[in-house]
């Protein structure tokens, strides 16, 4: 079941500390800078490992140094736990 935008603001575990719900509600959003663009590469590669060990796969978008996370849950029609609990794992990834 999705998470509408009150019950994100009332839960931060739905919306860790560092994500933003998205202007249109559906998703949850973060940028991740790093040194260079192996780092960011090196960082996108565990994530990529995460997610397909999750069953659940980042929008992403990496230029250079820099790299834009999107989660949603395209079959429930927005943010979902499984959302949340991804972005807790990209956050560990990123240290």
């Amino acid at each position: 079941m999705p998470l509408g935008c009150r019950h994100l603001k009332e839960r931060r575990v739905d919306a860790p500390i560092g994500w933003k719900l998205s202007v249109d509600g559906n998703a949850l959003e973060r940028s991740y800078r790093f040194k260079d663009f192996a780092e960011a590469f090196a960082f996108l590669t565990r994530v990529a490992k995460h997610a397909e060990a999750v069953d659940h796969h980042p929008e992403f978008r990496s230029v250079w140094n820099r790299v834009d996370f999107r989660l949603t849950s395209h079959d429930k029609g927005g943010v979902t736990e499984r959302d949340a609990k991804l972005a807790e794992a990209i956050d560990r990834l990123a240290r």
